[in-house]
């Protein structure tokens, strides 16, 4: 019964709140095609320049410290994987074209790559060196952030804290709990809805990712091993229902089954 009411109250927050359901994408050959809740005072254009101004300020602390790479060999590797990529952004979602692209190559040991919303690209040269990635990867890896970007991931992920926040206030009204049973709440919420989601989240990008990559002319089986090498370099990750990601087990069932329907494009890529 009570986790009815939480249902309820988070149903009333979004109603009363302009949350709107969209598909920010193509479903494309992979079928990706989840309803999606955004908010609509969370625009796609202010969460873009909220973005780029962050990013602006990563990239000038690099800068600052040596740590920007824009000339080596790696770093024109990279831009050529980016631009071949960015060119088939636009079959996912049209405005797309109009973004204001960027991929950069910061000198770090991390482990770690990202695109945030807008279409701005940072890679680690960790990822690059330590895993020791060919083209193919880099696009894997690529394809994923910049799937997540298509999809607005970010601003979905705001939509739903924000929605939380109001339905928590409901319910707590409502069960008439005090500080105690709104942190048992939040619990439920958490490990219920939003890593699940997270978790979703992570799966369409990963689906998303292989076509565009297929699309660019890479081979999407290399989403295999990177994610092998992934967890290679990973260790002990925590379980898959406290984890915004799939276990690796999962995610390389999930790619193994997609890989076939993008087979095509990538051979007709490479004509």
């Amino acid at each position: 019964m009570k986790r009815f009411f939480v249902m309820c109250g988070l149903s009333a927050a979004i109603a009363l709140t302009g949350c709107q359901a969209v598909n920010t994408t193509e479903a494309g050959a992979v079928g990706v095609q989840r309803k999606q809740y955004m908010f609509s005072a969370l625009s796609t254009e202010e969460i873009n320049q909220s973005y780029a101004q962050m990013y602006r300020e990563t990239l000038q602390e690099a800068k600052s410290k040596g740590k920007l790479d824009t000339s080596s060999a790696q770093a024109r590797r990279l831009q050529t994987v980016g631009q071949r990529l960015i060119a088939q952004a636009p079959y996912f979602r049209a405005d797309a074209r109009s973004w204001q692209w960027e991929v950069n190559l910061i000198d770090s040991g991390d482990i770690n790559a990202n695109c945030g919303p807008g279409g701005k690209i940072i890679f680690y040269s960790g990822l690059i060196n330590k895993l020791k990635l060919t083209d193919d990867e880099i696009a894997a890896v690529m394809g994923h952030e910049i799937a997540h970007a298509l999809r607005e991931h970010s601003r979905e992920q705001m939509s739903r804290a924000y929605g939380m926040e109001l339905a928590k206030t409901g319910v707590g009204a409502l069960l008439g709990v005090g500080e105690g049973g709104l942190a048992m709440v939040d619990v439920a919420v958490n490990y219920g809805m939003m890593l699940p989601n997270s978790r979703s989240a992570e799966t369409e990008a990963d689906l998303l990712g292989i076509e565009l990559a297929a699309r660019a002319g890479y081979d999407p089986n290399a989403a295999i091993s990177l994610w092998q090498k992934m967890e290679q370099a990973g260790g002990g990750a925590p379980p898959q229902f406290m984890s915004t990601h799939p276990s690796s087990t999962t995610r390389i069932q999930n790619l193994q089954q997609a890989i076939p329907r993008v087979m095509p494009i990538y051979q007709q890529s490479r004509r």
